[in-house]
């Protein structure tokens, strides 16, 4: 397996850690708040350590795992620490009311992301449409996710796959828009009888 870094120490953060550590993985945490960072290394556990934050992460996955409002803000703080890199945006930036997205067609938060990150890292969006009680279930579950570079897109499948998920690959960086809306879906669905134990998929039919 690999180390992957993950920027933030919410809960996001520590669901993806602990279910990447728990498949293999070594788990960088990076953290404004350093105490918080290494606290939740130490809860990760499997050889998890805590980054400095602003500093080069330490795997070629990095996952973006703050609220949507300061995801720009940590990738350009981060700047050229992140050359060469692979950015997974996790992101959902629903509105106050949950009832829409800020973003707009052509200006997804991963679209923002990629517009401030060092030139040549490639973004891709992910794991925003699996609710974090559902993640952290150990299930299989589908993960679909966009992105532009097939390279990029083909490690962060096989990533998604060793945490024991299928990869659904939704296309290029400009579907990281349809994504948010299904962030946006899951929630609606959820709070209108199908409850926060949902997840979307997809099943592929056959004739006979």
């Amino acid at each position: 397996m690999t180390t992957i870094s993950i920027i933030g120490s919410g809960n996001m953060a520590t669901t993806i850690g602990t279910r990447a550590a728990k498949h293999g993985h070594t788990v960088e945490i990076m953290g404004r708040d350093n105490a918080k960072a290494q606290a939740l290394a130490d809860r990760i556990g499997n050889g998890a350590t805590a980054g400095t934050y602003g500093a080069r992460p330490a795997g070629d996955i990095v996952i973006v795992a703050v609220l949507y409002t300061g995801a720009v803000d940590a990738v350009a703080h981060y700047g050229d620490a992140l050359a060469g890199k692979i950015l997974v945006d996790i992101t959902n930036p629903f509105n106050a009311d949950v009832s829409g997205l800020v973003t707009t067609v052509g200006n997804s938060v991963s679209e923002q992301i990629a517009a401030v990150a060092p030139e040549g890292v490639h973004v891709v969006k992910a794991f925003n449409s699996i609710f974090r009680g559902v993640l952290a279930g150990d299930r299989p579950l589908d993960v679909f996710f966009a992105g532009d570079g097939a390279e990029a897109k083909a490690r962060v499948a096989a990533f998604v796959e060793s945490l024991d998920m299928r990869p659904l690959d939704a296309g290029g960086l400009e579907m990281a828009h349809a994504l948010e809306w299904a962030g946006l879906l899951l929630v609606g669905l959820a709070r209108n009888g199908a409850g926060f134990d949902v997840a979307l998929g997809a099943e592929v039919l056959t004739d006979g």
